[in-house]
């Protein structure tokens, strides 16, 4: 808690001395800091309350069968589908994957979820469809999810590997 509110402190010191150095951007930034407040107070009172529901409702057992180590591919596919699906802001998503890592769910398929939240949306591809056609759409869409999929797998190695050397290092 104290590094959260040191690292608070640190940003708005530097948000204070570049408005000291811009002071004509002054009202722009207040005025734009101030709707994205209102905005999130709107947003993340529902998202607890989704959070809190999904902590009660759904087991550790669940989301490790379809979203831990024995998941495999279903895993993936699964993790790209639940952040297609919703729409919204990408700071709604942050809550949920930590949630489904405390739930036991594999660290690739939360990267590959925040992932497919950040660039896959079902309105976002019939946008695409419509004014960029079928061979532009179905490209990005199989080569995000390729390159999603990957870098999530390869995310959740390097992190392993890196704990297994911190392990290792330690006396």
């Amino acid at each position: 808690m104290i590094r959260d509110y040191a690292l608070l402190g640190v940003v708005l010191i530097i948000a204070a001395v570049i408005l000291m150095i811009f002071p004509d951007r002054f009202d722009a930034v207040t005025t734009k800091s101030w709707k994205y407040f209102a905005e999130m107070m709107m947003i993340l009172p529902a998202v607890m309350l989704i959070l809190g529901l999904f902590t009660v409702l759904i087991s550790k057992e669940t989301v490790g069968k379809y979203l831990g180590k024995a998941a495999g591919i279903k895993g993936i596919l699964l993790a790209i589908v639940f952040g297609a699906l919703p729409t919204g802001p990408l700071y709604v998503a942050f809550p949920v994957a930590a949630t489904l890592l405390k739930k036991g769910a594999r660290i690739s398929n939360v990267i590959v979820f925040l992932s497919a939240w950040a660039c896959i949306k079902l309105p976002q591809e019939m946008v695409e469809l419509q004014f960029l056609g079928l061979n532009f759409m179905a490209s990005r869409l199989i080569l995000t999810i390729v390159f999603v999929s990957l870098m999530g797998v390869a995310i959740e190695h390097m992190i392993e590997w890196s704990d297994k050397k911190a392990i290792g290092s330690k006396p």
